[in-house]
């Protein structure tokens, strides 16, 4: 952002909680123009977006918590036409030098705008992108509790009356929970009786749960074929993986500048870690955790099947690369793969 395209503008930043936004405006210069307190609610965002104008013809912002509780008043301004940065978070030397307060974190965040030391455009969070992120967030928390119900069956079953447990701890997961299911318990009136009606209670939680995720998979199956045809096209994605991929990415395509910059979303590119006569690179730790192992999934999967990548995987060893190594070279290969896939980079490509 120049200074000359802030000449008329005001800077503001938000920071944003529950209940109220608390944003604080300073001018060109970083002149404080005044602090201002609102609802989360339609019009409290509608009262701060007025507020601002009343400084200067044009507002552009910096909000905290876009992705949650900034995601409303991000949504509203850019609908309003107004520039919406996103602030990961106020800088930590300046929070122990100055204080913590809510005005204090919104200025900051509005000064980061100035500075430019922020530049990222927070996510539209209003496109099929956000139906496939809110539909993850129920299949995740579905597949984890149904993880947690088989387990706990498990562990009911080691405990049980030794006749019980000798019938049920050889059964694999599947027919465990089909013939605990089938339990008939009048009434828990005694150790074994007890143990039963546990096993029926959870094998049914189970069963439900396995209903719930095979309903968020037929509800997730449609946005992937409509939207990202290509993506599963290439080996080793399936729609688990590419779920996890797009919803990484994003619905806003400004995010990414090139596949170097996916890559470097994902945590796979290649970190120096060179010392002396040594030249190599290591793994890196940094980016999103969730889309790095989407990535890591795809690497072993074709390690498993692809003879292109096993005979990658043979020469590099034999050039004397160890297998995390391995790993994290092919990850930053299928990173560059599947963001040539991304729908969202071919609009990427028109701009």
């Amino acid at each position: 952002m120049t200074i000359s395209s802030l000449a008329h503008e005001v800077i503001v930043g938000v920071d944003t909680h529950k209940d109220v936004h608390v944003a604080v405006a300073i001018d060109i210069h970083g002149r404080r123009l005044g602090e201002r307190m609102v609802p989360t609610t339609e019009l409290g965002c509608t009262e701060l977006h007025r507020w601002a104008l009343g400084f200067a013809s044009r507002a552009c912002y910096g909000v905290e918590g876009t992705g949650s509780y900034g995601a409303g008043l991000s949504r509203y301004l850019q609908a309003q036409g107004s520039q919406v940065t996103e602030i990961r978070g106020p800088n930590r030397k300046l929070r122990r030098d100055r204080g913590k307060s809510d005005t204090i974190d919104a200025e900051a965040a509005a000064r980061a705008v100035l500075a430019g030391t922020s530049t990222i455009s927070p996510k539209a969070g209003n496109d099929w992108v956000e139906q496939l992120r809110i539909l993850r967030v129920a299949r995740r928390s579905a597949v984890q509790a149904r993880t947690q119900a088989i387990n706990q069956m498990h562990a009911v079953v080691v405990g049980a009356p030794q006749e019980l447990r000798d019938l049920l701890q050889p059964l694999p997961g599947h027919e465990l929970i089909k013939r605990a299911a089938r339990f008939r318990v009048a009434d828990a009136s005694d150790a074994q009786t007890t143990v039963r009606w546990t096993l029926r209670l959870l094998a049914l939680r189970h069963q439900a749960l396995t209903d719930e995720v095979a309903a968020i998979d037929q509800a997730i199956a449609p946005l992937l074929e409509q939207h990202a045809a290509r993506l599963l096209e290439l080996p080793g994605v399936g729609p688990e993986v590419a779920g996890a991929l797009l919803v990484v990415a994003g619905d806003n395509p400004q995010r990414l500048h090139s596949e170097a910059s996916f890559a470097a979303l994902c945590g796979v590119t290649p970190l120096p870690a060179s010392s002396g006569k040594t030249s190599r690179h290591r793994l890196n730790r940094g980016g999103d955790r969730q889309a790095n192992c989407a990535l890591w999934r795809i690497a072993m999967s074709r390690l498993s099947f692809d003879k292109r990548t096993q005979l990658y995987a043979r020469r590099r060893t034999t050039e004397g690369l160890s297998k995390r190594e391995i790993l994290r070279c092919l990850k930053r290969y299928i990173a560059r793969e599947v963001f040539t896939a991304l729908p969202m980079s071919s609009t990427l490509d028109m701009a």
